[in-house]
């Protein structure tokens, strides 16, 4: 069966779900404004920069996790959808998806987002499989620590490879879409490669090895004809 892959933060999504969970805290009054914005912009720009530290980041982006129980957890969660990710939601994405699904392909979303920020996003898109960063849970709280491989950079080959074991699964005819140099060992690897609203550094390896360049942010559905 063909798989089709998806990053989630800024390819189906018109924003960072990441970085706008730091912004709801902020907001609500749960992190110290100045210290955490700083810190939250710093991590954003070393990842678009590519020399992101994913374990500091993630020591940071958790922690504040570990102050609730989820149930409090839970309910932040719910009106951070609401108020953060409903709006960056593109219909171009929902009819990428859609495509697929018409296809008969496997979904999967692959994301260095953590996954309790991501597990309700990948429900709103209707995709059944998500690959993201578990947050280490013990007595039913969150610990700050990362439990198995981050799924970021190759840690998202590692992670994928071994949900296709899992799943007897294998590339062969896989899509892959992405917005993000970092996601360069992926692309390299699947057979359908795209390049989504891509950063600098990915628009220029996609024109030197002629992969399919496309934007979700304008509704051009159209543009989807090649899926």
């Amino acid at each position: 069966m063909t798989l089709a892959i998806f990053d989630l933060d800024n390819t189906l999504l018109g924003g960072d779900s990441d970085y706008l969970w730091g912004e709801y805290l902020i907001e609500q009054g749960l992190v110290d404004e100045q210290a955490y914005r700083r810190e939250n912009d710093r991590f954003y720009d070393e990842y678009k920069a590519g020399t992101l530290d994913i374990f500091e980041f993630l020591e940071f982006s958790l922690k504040p996790m570990t102050r609730f129980e989820m149930a409090t957890l839970n309910r932040l969660r719910q009106q951070y959808i609401t108020e953060k990710i409903d709006s960056i939601l593109l219909p171009a994405a929902m009819e990428l998806l859609d495509r697929h699904r018409a296809r008969n392909h496997t979904l999967l979303i692959i994301t260095a987002t953590n996954r309790f920020v991501t597990d309700p996003i990948a429900d709103r898109l209707g995709v059944e499989h998500l690959l993201a960063t578990d947050p280490e849970v013990i007595d039913n709280r969150y610990t700050g620590r990362v439990a198995g491989t981050p799924c970021f950079r190759e840690g998202k080959v590692t992670r994928l490879r071994q949900w296709l074991s899992h799943h007897g699964q294998n590339l062969h005819d896989s899509w892959f879409y992405s917005d993000s140099h970092n996601d360069l060992p992926l692309l390299e690897l699947v057979s359908n490669p795209v390049a989504v609203d891509p950063d600098e550094t990915l628009s220029w390896h996609a024109q030197q090895k002629k992969w399919r360049i496309i934007s979700l942010r304008n509704d051009t559905r159209s543009a989807l004809d090649f899926v």
